[in-house]
C-alpha cells in the first residue's frame, strides 16, 4: 500500500474517530454492509474470502471497506484482525467528499490492479498455459484471464 502523502488526506484522517480491535475480531464481514472505511493506524489484520486468507496486511494507511463504499455493495471480504489493531473510521460518504481521500483509494486499488496483472502473468509463464490449455490449472487460470478481460479489469500487455 502506498504511504500516505497527501498532506490534505493525513489532516482529514486525524481528525476520524479510533476504533481498536483485539486479537482475533472480525472488523468487517463478507456479506454486510457497514457503510464505513477503516484505516489502519497500526496492527495486522488478515483479508480472507471464502474461508481463504489472501492477504496478511500491516502497513499503516491500509483502507478497507473502499470495494464496498465505491460499489454501494456489501463487503466483499472478511478483515480479521491478528493482533491488537487500531483504525481510524470514516463514513463511506468520505470518498464523494473528499476529491484527496477519493485519489488516494484510487492509487491504492491501481496498485492492486498492477499487482493482480503481474500475477496472472507469472502464473502463466509458470504453467506454460499455452501447453496446459486442456489441464485443470491451465483452465482455471484461462478462466481468470477471461473474467478479468471481459470486466475491463485486466489488459494483458499494459
Amino acid at each position: 500500500m502506498p504511504h500516505i502523502q497527501n498532506a490534505a488526506v493525513l489532516q482529514r484522517i486525524a481528525t476520524l474517530p479510533l476504533a481498536t480491535y483485539q486479537a482475533g475480531e472480525t472488523v468487517l464481514t463478507a456479506g454486510t454492509k457497514t457503510g464505513r472505511l477503516l484505516i489502519l493506524r497500526k496492527g495486522a489484520v488478515t483479508i480472507e474470502k471464502e474461508g481463504t486468507v489472501i492477504a496478511k496486511v500491516t502497513e499503516p494507511g491500509a483502507v478497507f471497506g473502499e470495494l464496498s463504499a465505491l460499489l454501494n455493495q456489501p463487503h466483499t471480504a472478511d478483515v480479521r484482525t491478528l493482533e491488537t489493531s487500531e483504525f481510524r473510521v470514516a463514513p463511506a460518504e468520505l470518498l464523494e467528499e473528499d476529491p484527496a481521500a477519493l485519489l488516494y483509494v484510487a492509487a491504492i486499488l491501481a496498485q492492486r490492479l498492477n499487482l493482480a496483472n503481474q500475477a496472472v502473468v507469472e502464473l502463466k509463464s509458470q504453467i506454460q498455459l499455452h501447453h496446459m490449455i486442456r489441464s485443470s490449472i491451465g483452465k482455471a487460470v484461462k478462466k481468470l484471464e477471461d473474467l478479468l478481460s471481459a470486466t475491463g479489469v485486466y489488459a494483458p500487455g499494459i
